[in-house]
């Protein structure tokens, strides 16, 4: 099973806001005087990564990831919205994306579209997080072993050669849990596991439906007791997957 990178470790709505509140004091203090501020880390409407763009932090690439040439697309962007004249830096206005469409070829689902937009309806970071419902069942077999996120358009991108050792509150590597053991989670157990971790968003219920796509896509038969026990699950979003994984594992095995 495969975790979004960012989803390692602490959710960075906890981590970034409490950092912010921090160079705020600090500025304040800098300047003598309390300053009227406000800050987001996509938390409000606020077009981060144009603004990051305009700020001189990087390009937006094909794969609609702001890029830094130094340091790759692996990093999280925060604004602090300050009552306060400061010298603007220059935008980033170059492009060096050139001809590589790596991303492209590489997504799945196909959802990195040619004109540098992308249908989120076919993302695996919008089905496995933002979706609450379904996922269609034409894109399931897609997901492969992705239960939350995804990051194959950064894996593939060259610019990620120059990334940088990750933030240690953001975590260092997957957690190591089986497919299996994630499919018998019960709600106070998913809580006391992901309640200070991005994973919270997807619900018990959205997490399950996704570990149950993943264990059909593995076409692990080990997993089939756990898939039969989810059959019984109280939600119909788990009952629904569960199913269809264990007809995919068994198809799978009739080749």
């Amino acid at each position: 099973m495969r975790i979004a990178s960012y989803a390692w470790g602490e959710d960075y709505h906890h981590v970034l806001p409490a950092r912010m509140k921090e160079l705020v004091q600090f500025i304040e203090q800098q300047v003598g005087g309390p300053i009227k501020n406000r800050y987001y880390t996509d938390t409000g409407p606020i077009l981060e990564r144009d603004l990051a763009q305009r700020a001189g932090i990087g390009w937006i690439g094909k794969n609609t990831c702001l890029i830094n040439p130094k340091q790759g697309s692996y990093f999280l962007l925060s604004e602090i919205l300050l009552d306060l004249t400061l010298e603007p830096d220059l935008p980033f206005v170059t492009d060096h994306c050139g001809t590589c469409t790596r991303c492209i070829t590489a997504c799945p689902t196909q959802c990195i579209l040619p004109d540098r937009t992308l249908d989120a309806r076919r993302c695996i970071s919008y089905l496995t997080i933002e979706l609450k419902d379904d996922i269609p069942a034409d894109l399931r077999p897609l997901i492969g072993d992705w239960v939350f996120g995804c990051d194959i358009c950064q894996m593939v991108c060259p610019w990620n050669r120059f990334a940088v050792e990750g933030d240690p509150a953001f975590g260092t590597q997957s957690p190591p849990h089986s497919l299996t053991d994630e499919l018998g989670l019960t709600s106070q157990e998913f809580n006391g596991r992901f309640k200070q971790t991005p994973i919270k968003r997807a619900k018990r219920r959205g997490y399950l439906r996704n570990v149950a796509v993943a264990s059909g896509n593995t076409a692990d038969w080990h997993a089939l007791p756990v898939l039969n026990d989810a059959m019984e699950d109280p939600e119909p979003l788990v009952r629904e997957h569960a199913k269809w994984a264990i007809e995919e594992i068994k198809r799978k095995e009739e080749l």
